[in-house]
């Protein structure tokens, strides 16, 4: 018989996750932020480790209500660049596209955790949906659009089907990128009819999977990717850096590298965004360009994440990368993976010879 996911504090006491001490401060957290961890994610959890990094992105923690430095309820300013609800329009070319507010698990660093869970509208009305639709077609520019929620794969392989069937009246639109924890935290989702909406949705599909540490990327999360990958469907990686969970150099190279041996290239590193209660999961932004900088060189090019930081405020994503070059008179001073420093002598930017 299938198991429930773990939805509350009483869940997450009986099976050990939490100790009775920590209940009253931890129903506070709850009745603030959605708790929900799937039976794949639970069975990767020790309740004997305070520090299990499964644990950590899932079972909530009393520091949640805890109000840090430039916290915001909308940390990256989707609401800025809302023209219609649902429809988050923040660079040229693309759109995002929140189709529901419900996710199988509930991540305890969610940069949109005020807006999804129980008690929060679950999805875009039809009214919505209508209009969020009119607008992409009324917008010749945009060439892809981005499925977010919320996690649109928690929706049923029909309902996405929908949606599909309506992108696929909108001409300009050529590319469908869906973002999602699914494959890893409820695998059994991907199913053969599910593959097919996919495949004949008329559009370009990428998928996006969602995934912070290499014990998330189980034998039944291969192969639900390999059945996504196999039907042409091609992946990428998104994580998230998280403190106790990946901010090592060990971690996020296994984390990189098993992406690329499943067939999925590393895309983005996020760092924690200024979502309200996560300051105990955010790294410094130092400690995260020393990391990528251990990357380099170490491990494969074909494992190298793009390290990025979505400005406070609605401004987009800027890449951060380590230091290593700097300018040094008529060329450059170049760093090398094993951290020594090369000269650089750049015809293209020496004066012309008269």
């Amino acid at each position: 018989m299938k198991q429930d996911a773990l939805r509350s504090v009483a869940d997450l006491a009986r099976v050990g996750f939490i100790s009775e001490a920590a209940r009253p401060e931890l129903e506070k957290v709850s009745g603030r932020y959605a708790i929900s961890i799937t039976p794949e994610m639970a069975a990767l959890i020790d309740p004997a480790d305070p520090r299990d990094p499964i644990a950590l992105q899932f079972v909530p923690d009393a520091r949640e209500l805890e109000q840090g430095r430039g916290e915001s309820p909308d940390p990256i300013g989707d609401g800025a660049h809302s023209p219609v609800e649902g429809v988050v329009h923040r660079y040229p070319d693309r759109v995002l596209l929140k189709l529901l507010h419900v996710c199988p698990v509930y991540c305890r660093f969610c940069f949109r955790r005020e807006m999804v869970g129980p008690g929060k509208p679950q999805s875009l009305t039809p009214q919505a949906l209508d209009a969020a639709m009119a607008y992409i077609a009324a917008h010749p520019q945009i060439w892809e659009v981005i499925l977010t929620g919320g996690d649109p794969l928690a929706m049923s392989a029909r309902r996405l089907g929908d949606v599909f069937g309506r992108l696929r009246q909108i001409a300009h639109v050529k590319i469908v990128r869906i973002h999602t924890r699914v494959p890893a935290v409820d695998p059994g989702r991907i199913s053969d009819e599910l593959i097919e909406v996919l495949r004949n949705c008329g559009k370009t599909v990428y998928v996006a999977l969602h995934a912070n540490h290499p014990r998330e990327l189980t034998a039944s999360a291969r192969s639900a990717c390999a059945k996504l990958i196999d039907a042409g469907i091609p992946m990428l990686s998104q994580s998230v850096l998280l403190k106790g969970v990946n901010d090592n150099v060990e971690t996020l190279a296994a984390l990189m590298r098993a992406f690329v041996e499943m067939r999925i290239k590393p895309y983005y590193l996020h760092h924690a965004d200024l979502a309200p209660g996560t300051a105990h999961l955010r790294t410094s932004i130092e400690e995260g360009k020393a990391l990528i900088k251990a990357l380099r060189g170490h491990v494969s090019g074909l494992c190298q994440p793009t390290y990025v930081l979505d400005i406070p405020g609605g401004h987009g994503k800027a890449p951060i990368d380590p230091d290593l070059s700097q300018s040094s008179g008529g060329g450059w001073r170049i760093e090398d993976f094993r951290g020594r420093s090369h000269d650089y002598d750049d015809p293209a930017s020496a004066p012309p010879i008269r």
